[in-house]
């Protein structure tokens, strides 16, 4: 099976066939940086860190492009509260952001182009469309003619009479349309401007990642992604401005993630409902993030609760339990269950490619990986050893680095207590042996309770501390 992608464009799935052979132009709206960023913000980029990791599986060399916006309204608002130079804010929260990144082990992107280093090919771009009829200039402002574009708003949906019937917009006299938005805007005391042909000033948001695009990745690209909510009008608004400025169609597959919702609502600095994502990796290891966005559909809200932290915690133990190395004094599995661990590594790899090619099915290749891990634990607690667990231990590391999962186990420092729970091990299994039940159970009762988990098989009982 090929894969294919849900294109929010076209509102179908479609079979991913690439502008140049083996190759991905792959652009992500990254954020605004005046604040710390949030799960939400998280979602995204974990969202097309697993789309990138999985194309890079299958063989595709993926040049992937992620932009910061660096000047922009909501960051002069903030520098001017905070008492700050505007640029140095923007750059404080930008290493925030990276640092973010690696402690969620999403990859680097090829390039992080930003706003306030594309002023040159912002204003070329500028200029290119006033000279095609697309742009016009009013005392010091730039606004795109969405009259002149004939297919505007094909990306939402939206007929631009319905837009303008219901647009909730200041009315500015200046406008040929209300629709019509900013290229650049002139400058006002106190802000970062530059110089360009039509005064001081600076880029509108809309204008910036389609030079970033043209600049980076050409005049057609592959994939450009996002959340749902920039559909309209930031990603309507770069169609129309790239599409009109080289006659080409822009973009091959539109890909959208969806919102995390807390308390039913969009998570969103402006509603102040939020947690950011270093509050949240002060409590959870980064994994448990990624899992909760592997367990979801990536198109589809993700709702944040302390219950779905912790389904995803314990989906994260079970993946760890099948790197555990064999029992003690393990003496081998029976041929019939090697033949069958074979057997399953194969079945789940064919299985987790279906689900990945599938719209990047993530529920779909994690429900593969957890029938291989059933069968390696089933392998183990039949005696399997550690040379004959390892082939398919190996497969399952292969797959889930795929999705990005490190499946670190917390490390613990050595504790006084582990002679004295190896004694009660010893107890327990006594008990065991002479059918007193009730106790041995009580025994690994308590101890769960204290954070250590037993687990007995027909080797032996092993423990271990319990780690989410």
């Amino acid at each position: 099976m090929a894969l294919r992608i849900y294109n929010t464009l076209t509102r179908k799935k479609e079979p991913f066939e690439t502008l140049e052979p083996g190759k991905v132009r792959m652009y992500v709206c990254g954020p605004t940086v005046y604040d710390k960023a949030h799960i939400g913000h998280a979602m995204s980029a974990l969202v097309f860190d697993i789309i990138r990791r999985y194309l890079e599986y299958r063989g595709y060399e993926v040049k992937f492009v992620m932009n910061f916006t660096d000047v922009d309204d909501k960051i002069i608002r903030r520098a001017q509260e905070l008492g700050e130079d505007p640029f140095r804010l923007a750059e404080r929260y930008i290493e925030d952001y990276r640092r973010n990144l690696q402690a969620l082990n999403v990859k680097p992107a090829t390039v992080n182009p930003r706003a306030t280093q594309e002023i040159e090919q912002i204003i070329a771009m500028i200029q290119g469309l006033i000279e095609k009829g697309h742009a016009y200039a009013v005392n010091g402002d730039v606004y795109f003619r969405v009259t002149s574009d004939p297919d505007y708003g094909k990306l939402s949906g939206r007929r631009l009479e319905e837009m303008q019937a219901g647009a909730r917009i200041e009315v500015d006299e200046r406008k040929e349309h209300p629709m019509d938005f900013a290229l650049w805007k002139a400058a006002k005391p106190g802000e970062p401007a530059w110089p360009s042909p039509w005064g001081m000033g600076r880029p509108g948001w809309h204008i910036e990642c389609s030079a970033m695009n043209l600049h980076h990745l050409g005049e057609q690209i592959d994939i450009h992604g996002g959340g749902n909510d920039l559909i309209f009008p930031h990603h309507e608004n770069e169609i129309a401005q790239s599409e009109s400025l080289t006659g080409k169609p822009f973009v091959r597959y539109w890909v959208h993630n969806g919102m995390v919702q807390l308390g039913g609502e969009k998570m969103s600095k402006s509603l102040g409902n939020l947690i950011t994502i270093e509050e949240f990796l002060a409590q959870h290891p980064a994994d448990v993030l990624r899992m909760m966005v592997l367990n979801s559909n990536y198109r589809s809200p993700l709702v944040y609760t302390e219950e779905v932290v912790q389904q995803s915690e314990r989906a994260l133990e079970r993946l760890r339990s099948a790197l555990r190395p064999a029992l003690p004094d393990a003496g081998g599995a029976p041929e019939a269950t090697l033949k069958a661990l074979q057997a399953q590594i194969e079945a789940t790899r064919q299985g987790f490619i279906e689900a990945m090619d599938d719209d990047f099915n993530t529920a779909g290749a994690l429900a593969a990986l957890f029938e291989l891990v059933r069968a390696i634990n089933q392998a183990r607690s039949e005696g399997a050893t550690n040379e004959q667990l390892a082939p398919a231990q190996a497969t399952l590391r292969e797959l889930t680095g795929v999705l990005g999962l490190t499946l670190a186990e917390p490390t613990a420092a050595p504790s006084a207590a582990e002679p004295f729970i190896d004694l009660l091990v010893e107890v327990r299994t006594e008990l065991r042996k002479q059918k007193l039940w009730a106790l041995s159970d009580r025994i690994r009762d308590r101890l769960a309770e204290l954070g250590v988990i037993l687990e007995d098989s027909r080797e032996g009982t092993t423990w271990r501390w319990k780690t989410s």
